[in-house]
């Protein structure tokens, strides 16, 4: 039984969970007190076209300029139909000063800008409108075959304008076409809603405002194999029925339940667990292996270790069996946490050729299903792997403010240096002790356990510093 399951928390937060049978399979975590941009479509102005980089820098409304590639320029801005034969640069399509719309595709990080896109879409109950993008026509990998085939034989019944592009989303799997028809109606109204705004005043400016976290993960996650919602928040319960009805959707209202025992929803589905092991680095496997997942700055580096693991009768079907069932948790380890950017997999060594194309294919029948764009390569030589993972929302380590809360003893590595690392602070406090300014404050960060050895082993320094400095 599928079910999702949406929990408010005191914070602030809300926790938007699907289970399956028991197991997470989707999780999504937001702040209703932070505002999302992704997917908003603003009316900017070129600020900046750096040739060296293909890109322009777009002034849209925000505190840091926009970043737009050459790529992500749709060819209604391009500047005569000789262009399109002939090898583009940016500065031949786009002028400095020139307003354009565009999407934020991704949001800001520290110093970056947003990613943003010429290609809008336009998101409905049941379809995305590409409405300047005609070689996109498809359907979500979300959907099983048996349904594609029949959406497939309802998308020649849609009426769509020229130069546009459609994808039918999970919702749309099952519906009429009728239903079809009106959201693609809705969605053409809005593109010239749009339009029509965008030309009623000057650049920067916001004209469409992504909905909220419940209509989206409504729209990207509710389909025909959803069972249930359960909801414990009246407020959010409210929202959700009556957002169901405005889809055309009321019969699903009584699948719609209210949560009000007092033990936590999470703990009551027995998955409260499974969100804590996704802020761990090690994840044990059923068989007794295990998988570990660490977050560098360059790329995500994912290790597999047999451990404990009696899955074969010998070494190699061992090595093969733990890898199958660590590619099974690794897929979704990737979608759970929002993991994106390069990802190395260093698989148990296995010589058999046919073992490692198993475990490839695999990796990508699991990873199909995801929403996300992923590329994956063979296993190399030396055991590894490379895939990567397109960015689609922050990280669960990066929405839960993981690096505002860094230890600042390991810095986040897990590993606190020895005593003998610790006594070369000893000369650093003497020097900032001799300091005339004051003013001037260094912090040193020393775990508990240190503190406790240089109280007791050597204290007759400090003592000897407070006699000389006059410190109280």
């Amino acid at each position: 039984m599928k079910r999702m399951l949406i929990n408010f928390t005191p914070q602030g937060k809300v926790i938007i969970a699907l289970i399956d049978n028991q197991k997470l399979s989707d999780l999504d975590i937001e702040d209703l007190k932070s505002e999302t941009k992704t997917a908003n479509i603003y009316k900017g102005k070129i600020t900046r076209i750096e040739p060296s980089l293909e890109a322009a820098f777009i002034e849209y409304g925000s505190d840091k300029q926009g970043f737009l590639p050459l790529k992500e320029i749709a060819e209604e801005y391009f500047q005569g139909n000789n262009l399109k034969n002939s090898r583009l640069h940016i500065k031949d399509i786009l002028q400095e000063g020139q307003e354009i719309i565009v999407q934020i595709d991704k949001e800001q990080r520290g110093n970056k800008g947003a990613a943003l896109t010429t290609f809008i879409s336009l998101a409905g109950s049941y379809l995305v409108l590409m409405p300047n993008n005609p070689n996109i026509g498809a359907i979500s990998r979300s959907i099983e075959r048996n349904s594609r085939n029949a959406l497939t034989k309802k998308i020649s019944f849609l009426k769509l304008p020229r130069n546009m592009g459609l994808i039918i989303r999970t919702a749309g799997a099952g519906q009429s076409i009728d239903a079809l028809k009106g959201d693609l109606d809705s969605l053409l109204k809005h593109w010239d809603a749009i339009n029509i705004a965008a030309k009623s005043r000057s650049a920067p400016f916001l004209i469409h405002q992504e909905s909220n976290i419940f209509k989206r993960f409504f729209q990207e996650h509710l389909g025909p194999d959803i069972d249930e919602i359960v909801i414990d928040d009246p407020e959010i319960h409210k929202l959700a029925c009556n957002y169901m009805t405005d889809i055309g959707q009321s019969y699903f209202v009584r699948n719609i339940q209210l949560y009000t025992d007092s033990i936590p929803i999470f703990s009551q589905y027995q998955i409260d667990t499974q969100i804590d092991s996704l802020f761990k680095r090690k994840i044990i496997l059923p068989s007794g292996g295990c998988i570990v997942i660490d977050t560098t700055e360059a790329l995500i580096a994912i290790d597999i270790n047999s451990a404990r693991s009696t899955s074969g009768n010998d070494i190699a079907e061992t090595a093969f069996n733990t890898n199958i069932e660590a590619v099974e948790e690794i897929s979704r380890q990737l979608r759970l946490r929002d993991l994106s950017g390069l990802i190395v997999i260093d698989f148990i060594d296995m010589i058999s050729l046919s073992h490692q194309r198993r475990v490839v294919n695999k990796l990508r029948e699991e990873t199909s299903k995801d929403r996300a764009r992923i590329q994956i390569s063979n296993i190399s030589s030396f055991g590894l792997l490379q895939m990567s993972r397109q960015r689609l929302n922050p990280s669960l380590r990066e929405s839960n403010n993981h690096d505002n809360n860094i230890c600042s003893c390991c810095h986040g590595t897990g590993i606190i240096k020895n005593k003998l690392y610790y006594q070369s602070i000893l000369p650093c406090i003497e020097q900032a002790l001799k300091r005339t300014n004051e003013e001037e404050e260094e912090i040193y960060a020393i775990p508990i356990n240190i503190v406790s050895y240089f109280l007791r082993e050597t204290n007759h320094y400090f003592n000897n510093f407070k006699l000389q400095y006059g410190i109280c």
